[in-house]
């Protein structure tokens, strides 16, 4: 009879419980066909818009649907000050904020390894400085501890495989009270002409980032179509 050393069952009963913690965390059950099967804390998770979606990212009514130049002035961006765009898929935000941060620095951060490819792509044809593009993964965003100032996310955290992960993750890249930026459709305006899965509401938002440990700041509600909600990290 096969004998297990004192560690090795220690290793076998952690693996177990985080198995279990995982499995109690995230809900495997069929919805809204434009979302994967896979739930976290009552809200179906959508699928990810990849790569074939840059021209719907670059499209010309994007500044008037969402107000981008309205966002940017909501973010008060500092010369000097690292942000980084998660999710950034073509870089269409990145590129304004490098234009912001003076002396600072954006990450934009994708999970595809075509967007980022676009984005070095754009850096080199547009000559755009203080951008640097990071592939992440599905659970971490791949950048160090305690560096960013500033994190932006744009009509992508509904669709992370991930979000309690990322979640965390993105609180460990933040500073000791650095902001995380949360834009979403909102899920409260029927108005709003986006697929329900691709919208959230302003108390799914807070319950979701709460379990990760941020705390809710604000909602600047002046967007055409969008929460602009302000978490930070505690």
């Amino acid at each position: 009879m096969q004998k297990f050393k004192p560690y090795t069952l220690l290793f076998i009963f952690l693996s177990l419980s985080m198995f279990s913690l995982g499995q109690e965390r995230y809900k495997i059950r069929a919805g809204d066909p434009n979302g994967i099967n896979k739930w976290y804390m009552g809200r179906q998770i959508a699928h990810v818009m990849s790569h074939y979606g840059i021209d719907w990212l670059e499209r010309e009514e994007r500044e008037m649907e969402e107000n981008t130049s309205l966002l940017l002035k909501n973010l008060a961006v500092k010369p000097g000050m690292v942000v980084a765009d998660i999710g950034a898929g073509s870089g269409y935000h990145s590129a304004l904020l490098s234009r912001m941060v003076g002396t600072g620095k954006v990450f934009a951060v994708d999970v595809e390894p075509e967007m980022i490819a676009y984005l070095n792509a754009r850096i080199k044809q547009e000559k755009l400085s203080h951008i640097v593009p990071v592939l992440s993964t599905e659970q971490k965003v791949s950048l160090p501890e305690s560096t960013i100032d500033m994190m932006l996310l744009v009509d992508v955290y509904h669709e992370f495989s991930f979000p309690y992960e990322m979640a965390l993750s993105m609180r460990a890249a933040l500073k000791p009270g650095g902001k995380l930026v949360l834009v979403e459709f909102r899920a409260e305006d029927p108005t709003v002409p986006i697929k329900t899965i691709h919208k959230m509401s302003e108390a799914q938002a807070i319950k979701e980032f709460k379990a990760a440990g941020f705390a809710f700041d604000k909602n600047i509600d002046n967007l055409p179509w969008q929460h602009c909600m302000v978490f930070t990290k505690q």
